[in-house]
This record gives structure tokens, sequence and C-alpha cells, in this order.
């Protein structure tokens, strides 16, 4: 004869980190990069793990790609779950690489987005016209994203410089400032060829801790994860997150897997 049990809910296990059952909305955000995923596909994510995602960024400029009738139908899913969906800083770099910034920040307000990522990962953009491309978004209603780093293989962060940009954009009014990783998580930024995180740069992890609120760390691997939950708490911003890996990020912030398990006991890190 089977024992009698009883739901989930009636269970009531906690979280062995206990961080995470009051989600703060200023902090623990999880940004995932959509490469291009279906109508279908993009609702069954949300139906399923809305609940864990904050932003979803259309990857590089696939926002052009869409039809239009795609594009609407996925906003308005996101819409519906609470989630914000705003294009890729790529596309925000053709617009600045054609001149045609202004004109680019209006459509994306028409066609729904609430939020744009302002980048220079591929382009020059001189710290001037970032900030007027931040100050024109914010004039017409968008929240702004900026990114700091270049996507050329081999390319590194240079802390000083990242803390004065950071300082900057956050003056001029973005809400958060990511640091760049690519989608690959290896041999750019702040990772070594193997993904990992370079020796070097564990000043620039003491710098940026009094605005670690408003910084995203593009964070595709699990061990980059498990890493800067280790300097910053299991609330960290993380971006870059593939759709696949929302409950495995989740489970670690709340160390329902071996990794975190134990940082809140005297055994481990919290």
């Amino acid at each position: 004869m089977l024992e009698e049990f009883c739901s989930l809910e009636e269970l009531a296990l906690q979280d062995p980190l206990g961080v995470r059952n009051q989600r703060a909305s200023d902090q623990g955000i999880t940004m995932i990069i959509d490469k291009g995923l279906g109508v279908r596909q993009f609702q069954d994510l949300l139906d399923t793990a809305g609940e864990y995602i904050d932003f979803i960024k259309l990857g590089f400029g696939t926002t052009v790609l869409y039809p239009s009738s795609i594009l609407q139908e996925k906003l308005r899913i996101a819409d519906q779950h609470s989630v914000s969906v705003y294009p890729g800083g790529t596309f925000f770099e053709v617009a600045f690489h054609q001149n045609k910034v202004k004109d680019y920040l209006f459509t994306m307000k028409g066609l729904g987005f609430n939020k744009v990522e302002i980048s220079d990962g591929t382009v020059n953009l001189p710290p001037d016209q970032r900030l007027e491309s931040i100050l024109q978004a914010r004039s017409i209603g968008l929240s702004v994203i900026t990114e700091c780093g270049k996507k050329a293989a081999g390319s590194t962060i240079d802390p000083e410089a990242l803390i004065q940009t950071l300082l900057s954009d956050l003056k001029a009014g973005s809400s958060y400032v990511i640091v760049e990783g690519r989608e690959s998580g290896e041999n750019v930024g702040i990772y070594d060829e193997k993904g990992n995180i370079q020796d070097e740069y564990s000043l620039l992890m003491e710098q940026i801790e009094p605005y670690i609120k408003q910084v995203i760390w593009e964070a595709p691997k699990k061990d980059q994860q498990v890493e800067l939950m280790k300097w910053f708490g299991p609330n960290v911003n993380l971006g870059n997150i593939q759709p696949d890996d929302i409950y495995s990020v989740e489970s670690l912030r709340r160390g329902l897997r071996s990794d975190t398990f134990f940082w809140g006991n005297k055994e481990g890190k919290q």
C-alpha cells in the first residue's frame, strides 16, 4: 500500500539558500538570448519558465528578419508574462553606422518595444554620441540598457574604462550596463579561451561591487554563473542565458544544484 502523499505546496520544502522566495525587481535579473525561437517555442518557454525570466534579448540584428506578425506576437506574449523584450545592441550599431539612430529609436518605440540596448561591440561609438543616444532614447520613453566591451575574439576589458563608462551611462539614465561576454562566453571580455574568468579581473570585481545591482554579466556557461554567484551572491544579474538553461540558472540561484547547495551553510559561500 502506498504511503499517503502530499502536494509539493503542502510539502513546503525551503530553498537551501533562501534568497529567491521573494524576488526583488531590482536584483537577480536573468536575461536570455533569443536567436530565433518560433512563436510556439516562445510561448512554451514563457508558460513554463516566465516567472524566472526578466528580459529577452532578440540576438544580434535578428529583429529586422522577423515577419511583422511574428514579432508582434512575441511582444504580445512577453507582455502577458510581464517580461521585457528588446532588440540586440548590434541592431543599434547598424543604425549608428548608417546615421539613423533617431529614426531607429522612434521605429523601435513604434513597434512596441519599451527598452533598447546601446552598445559599441563592433563599431566605434564616441562617448559624446553614446551619451546623446542614451538621452534620445530616454526622451521618447524608452528604457536603456548599455553594453561595455568589444566582440572581437581576444578583446579584453579595461577595468578603469569599464568603471568610467558604467558611471557615465548610469548618470545619463541607463538602467543597466552589460559586461560583454558574447553568446559563447569564450576569449572575450573577462573570459579566457576556455571561458574562465581571468585572474587579473579580481580587482575589477571589488571596484564594481557598489554598483552591482545595475550590472548584468553575460555568462552563458554554468561555471561562469557559479563563479559570479560566488563573487556577488545568488542574486547577481546574469545575461545571454540560453533558453534551455533557465531552470539550470534558477536552480543554482536557489541552491537546488550541488554547485551551490551548501552555500547557506558554513561549508560554502553565500
